[in-house]
């Protein structure tokens, strides 16, 4: 028994284990051999009973191709743990088809006993999580592993991953400690606790930060601190926190924008617990989540650009498989998002440290979190406000950093902005007090072309820097429209109604000839809906960036009743899905850039008798705000 236990030491991650531990394990271990050229597992069809560790010989992994070639042909030897992988994250089926090379002695540990271990210890767990993560960067190995075998194998299927809730998920006890608490204190507590972070309370029992071993890698071990220093000094916060009512989905997205790794769990206004990314990423094995994970991973722009050029596809598989729009656009804006992160950040590392703070926000559909695959960069850049003896020095370093960043997002995929709503642009690229006057003027001058303007930047939302700047100019804006607006509210209903819905006085879809069909712009026919949403919600100081959010909220004030939100909301996304499938089916089968035409003939007599029942309630709608902002019935 005792080899056992000294074997298992040398394994990773078995060496990461406690020796007591270690020798219930040895106690659990089945011995199995193989004579050379045993198939022991084939791809997605074999279900693995548990793992396995090579004590002698050797194993032989790779994918079949269609024409029964081996691909990404690996050899493992002693010491090596086989199957986590596909136990934790393949819902238990072989990844690699395994072959048995010379004689093989193997350690067989089973699944139940190696999930225990995994769900005890983080840093075991992790092992295998970040292997998968290192292995998902090769995108010949992505493209095997993200092929389903069958419809119903395939996570992206499960309606779980949209319709579980956090309280369905197993979370952790909250650890915590006081802010005087000395940091190797702190980190006793972790150790005891098996746990990997720790939270951080003032004397009044609040939560105000918290600990993890990354924060002590960095800054304690890497700064040579002081361990009797109090944690307070070294913790890591925000705070971020989920309901036990929100969707699983939801927590995860929230994660990769917040970029923490920890979220707090809230029932009834207290923590019940708290859970983590890694956690949750193992429950969603092979959701667009994981992908999006690999695109934090990328280590350049040609990485980047082979992503995106890849969430087509995805979405396809999501809408075919009923999964609804709103999700989908949120798929797509999140792993566009992490795209235009890691890209300012390589140019952060580039350039410096910026002269000032500042806040890189996106505008328009991106803004809106409405994202397609036909869609141009809108952003702009707030920096704080400096003396004047520095403001050419700011001014030149974020117009050079905004082209570099614009250049870069160009290449991957988000061309630039015919109209010229992008930071490079010397117009969108001013201090805090420039841009509290733009709002100003163009409230204040309320003609058609300063309500394009106001439109545009009303649809504005954070995505990178000081938040605290973006903050204040809303609550600058918010305070502007406590005065008198009516001639901005009459131009931006008059904005609503220009593009009207694309029906014939009897009632049919109206087309016009692109090339050689007859086709109507579903981007035209979806704006009225985003307009009205726009103008009631300025109007009521609603500054949710969403359609839905917006509708929502204007639905919870009474300004919609349940009915007439219902009708829109649902009138939206089916429109938004029919234009992700058409463009999405445009890149991937047509091979041709993706644009909002559609010829009705195309289109199931479902489709277009829905269609039209769509643009008459858009055609209602209207007709409520030429009255209620213009008072004229016939506009």
């Amino acid at each position: 028994m005792m080899n056992r236990v000294e074997f298992l030491k040398t394994v990773n991650p078995f060496n990461l284990l406690p020796e007591h531990v270690l020798q219930e394990v040895a106690e659990q271990l089945q011995e199995i051999r193989y004579t050379k050229e045993t198939v022991i597992y084939q791809q997605e069809v074999t279900k693995l009973r548990g793992v396995d560790i090579i004590v002698e010989g050797e194993y032989e992994s790779f994918f079949y191709d269609s024409s029964h070639n081996k691909r990404l042909l690996e050899h493992h030897s002693t010491g090596f743990c086989f199957g986590g992988i596909s136990v934790l994250i393949n819902r238990k089926q072989s990844i690699r088809t395994v072959v048995a090379k010379k004689g093989t002695l193997i350690y067989f540990l089973h699944r139940r006993d190696f999930r225990s271990l995994c769900k005890a210890y983080d840093e075991f767990f992790q092992h295998f999580t970040s292997e998968f993560g290192h292995m998902m960067l090769n995108d010949e190995f992505a493209h095997f592993f993200k092929r389903p075998a069958t419809f119903e194998e395939s996570y992206i299927a499960s309606e779980q991953l949209y319709s579980r809730k956090i309280e369905s998920i197993e979370y952790r006890d909250i650890v915590a400690c006081f802010a005087d608490t000395p940091i190797y204190e702190a980190a006793r507590l972790m150790a005891q606790n098996k746990i990997s972070c720790i939270f951080v309370k003032n004397q009044a029992d609040d939560i105000i930060g918290y600990v993890t071993d990354i924060t002590l890698r960095d800054n304690v071990v890497a700064q040579l601190m002081d361990a009797n220093k109090p944690v307070i000094e070294v913790m890591d916060n925000p705070i971020v926190s989920i309901s036990t009512e929100a969707y699983v989905y939801e927590a995860i997205l929230m994660m990769f924008r917040t970029k923490t790794r920890y979220l707090l769990i809230k029932k009834a206004n207290n923590y019940v617990g708290f859970i983590s990314r890694t956690k949750l990423l193992s429950e969603q094995a092979q959701s667009p989540l994981v992908f999006i994970q690999s695109v934090k991973l990328a280590l350049s722009v040609d990485e980047l650009k082979r992503k995106w050029e890849t969430v087509p596809q995805m979405a396809t598989q999501l809408l075919g498989r009923g999964v609804h729009a709103e999700i989908v656009n949120q798929v797509i804006t999140t792993v566009a998002d992490t795209i235009a992160i890691k890209v300012i950040e390589s140019v952060v590392d580039e350039m410096g440290k910026p002269p000032a703070k500042f806040v890189f926000m996106v505008l328009g559909s991106e803004g809106r979190k409405e994202q397609t695959f036909k869609t141009d960069q809108d952003n702009a850049i707030i920096y704080e406000d400096k003396a004047n003896e520095h403001r050419e020095e700011v001014r030149e370093y974020f117009l050079e950093f905004a082209k570099r960043v614009s250049d870069k997002l160009n290449y991957i995929g988000f061309v630039y902005c015919e109209g010229g709503f992008m930071a490079m642009n010397p117009e969108w690229t001013h201090s805090l007090s420039y841009w509290k006057r733009n709002y100003a003027s163009w409230m204040a001058e309320s003609v058609p072309e300063s309500v394009v303007k106001i439109s545009t930047f009303f649809d504005c939302r954070y995505l990178y820097g000081e938040e605290a700047i973006m903050t204040e100019l809303k609550e600058f804006l918010d305070s502007e429209l406590q005065k008198p607006m009516e001639k901005l509210f009459f131009h931006m209903a008059k904005n609503a109604l220009q593009y009207e819905p694309p029906l014939t006085f009897f009632k049919k879809i109206r087309t016009f000839t692109k090339g050689s069909q007859e086709v109507f712009d579903i981007k035209k026919a979806m704006t009225p809906i985003v307009d009205l949403a726009r103008v009631y919600a300025l109007k009521n100081h609603i500054f949710d960036v969403n359609t839905g959010e917006r509708l929502k909220a204007l639905k919870n004030i009474g300004i919609f009743t349940e009915s007439a939100y219902l009708e829109l909301i649902q009138s939206y996304y089916f429109l938004m899905g029919m234009r992700l499938r058409r463009q999405a089916t445009q890149i991937i089968h047509d091979k041709m850039a993706p644009n909002n035409y559609i010829d009705p003939d195309t289109l199931t007599k479902i489709e277009r008798v829905t269609l039209t029942e769509i643009f008459k309630t858009i055609e209602g709608f209207q007709a409520r705000i030429r009255m209620e902002f213009t008072g004229n019935l016939l506009g």
